[in-house]
């Protein structure tokens, strides 16, 4: 599986950047096209303190293929149109790579 991470910054206006996130952000990438599932994450805080980070919204695919193929869709087109200006601004940065569940994880074992 292959996933695509957006985090959105923690700014002064989280009305306008909530209001942009359910308004454009989710109902433009729920139409992408091999999407599997999505999941958003509100962020309370980090270890220590208060986090720089409002939210993550992971999309996830099958393959790295298929989300590339999916940025280059029509709705991926329009999805990344509507997320630039806030790239521009700093306020989001994204990320994509492997992803895998609890099923594929080995135990840890210590050298000996």
């Amino acid at each position: 599986m292959y996933k695509l991470v957006t985090m959105y910054r923690r700014v002064d206006d989280e009305e306008a950047l909530e209001a942009f996130f359910v308004q454009q952000h989710l109902p433009l990438a729920e139409q992408l096209p091999g999407l599997l599932r999505s999941e958003v994450c509100r962020i309370d805080g980090k270890p220590g303190g208060e986090s720089r980070f409002h939210l993550t919204y992971a999309l996830y695919f099958p393959s790295q293929e298929k989300l590339l193929m999916a940025l280059a869709s029509p709705a991926g087109i329009s999805l990344l149109q509507a997320l630039y200006p806030w790239l521009e601004a700093r306020v989001i940065s994204w990320y994509y790579g492997s992803a895998w569940g609890d099923d594929h994880i080995q135990p840890y074992e210590a050298a000996a």
